[in-house]
């Protein structure tokens, strides 16, 4: 791919995102030139995957094709400020933000600007992300299917209308966390059972991995693999009966209801 990519910001979700664009080959290391305010990260990632330091946000902007914003919400306004002089017509920025719409990030990078506004989430570091996508008007279907393939090397990848973004916040941008209280619980719950902690966070862990699995690639309805394990009478619809109980269902709709609320308020 004859394209220079470039990273605003070089924090975890970044170098997940590098790491995993230079285990694909779909681009050489040195073509990916990234800034970072902690100059140490830099010369870490460097040495480990043979990227380009830039010496600020401006050099990554005007060398790069496509430019991903890979800082904090908070920074954004501050760092399109920096490069707005920078923005031309023919390079693509990618928002990785909750919370800054479109209408916000053409505000600052101009109407003209080419723009993809995305919600990853963390399971990107180990290749397992799961990515929302949505491009403005001035990206044509090419780019577009170029974004989709540098964005697959980390995960799965769907194209979403911007109004669905507080959603996908919800349900898959900030749902790994829900997901490790659940895997640490079930754990402990292990634990006071006698198993050893590290073979009890295996355990949770792989049956999770394997469930969501089972949801993927059967094409069946949750509730009918539940069923599947649910014996008349068994251990398994006891267990449920008690997590009914105490309002599991409606706990993990209320969290998710307070995501998106707080990432459209973002």
């Amino acid at each position: 791919m004859n394209k220079k990519i470039g990273f605003i910001g070089c924090g975890n979700m970044a170098q997940a995102m590098i790491s995993a664009l230079v285990k694909s080959k779909l681009i050489e290391s040195n073509q990916i030139i990234v800034s970072n305010r902690s100059k140490s990260i830099l010369e870490k990632m460097n040495k480990e995957y043979g990227i380009t330091i830039a010496s600020n946000n401006i050099e990554v902007a005007e060398k790069c094709d496509i430019v991903f914003l890979a800082v904090k919400p908070n920074l954004y306004e501050m760092v399109m400020k920096e490069i707005k002089d920078s923005v031309t017509k023919d390079k693509i920025f990618v928002s990785i933000a909750p919370g800054k719409t479109m209408e916000f990030l053409e505000a600052h990078l101009g109407a003209d600007a080419k723009i993809l506004r995305t919600m990853p989430n963390t399971p990107s570091m180990v290749s397992e992300g799961m990515t929302a996508i949505c491009p403005n008007q001035n990206i044509n279907s090419e780019e577009l299917e170029l974004l989709v393939k540098l964005i697959e090397s980390f995960g799965a990848v769907e194209i979403i209308e911007e109004k669905l973004f507080d959603a996908v916040v919800a349900v898959s941008g900030s749902s790994p966390a829900y997901v490790f209280m659940f895997i640490e619980a079930m754990a402990d719950a292990a634990v006071i059972q006698g198993m050893p902690r590290a073979q009890a966070y295996r355990f949770a862990a792989q049956a999770v991995l394997g469930s969501a699995k089972m949801v993927l690639e059967s094409k069946s309805h949750p509730g009918e693999l539940k069923d599947m394990v649910c014996s008349p009478g068994g251990t398994t619809i006891e267990a449920v009966a008690v997590l009914e109980e105490k309002g599991m269902r409606s706990a993990v709709i209320e969290a998710m209801r307070k995501c998106a609320q707080k990432s459209k308020g973002m």
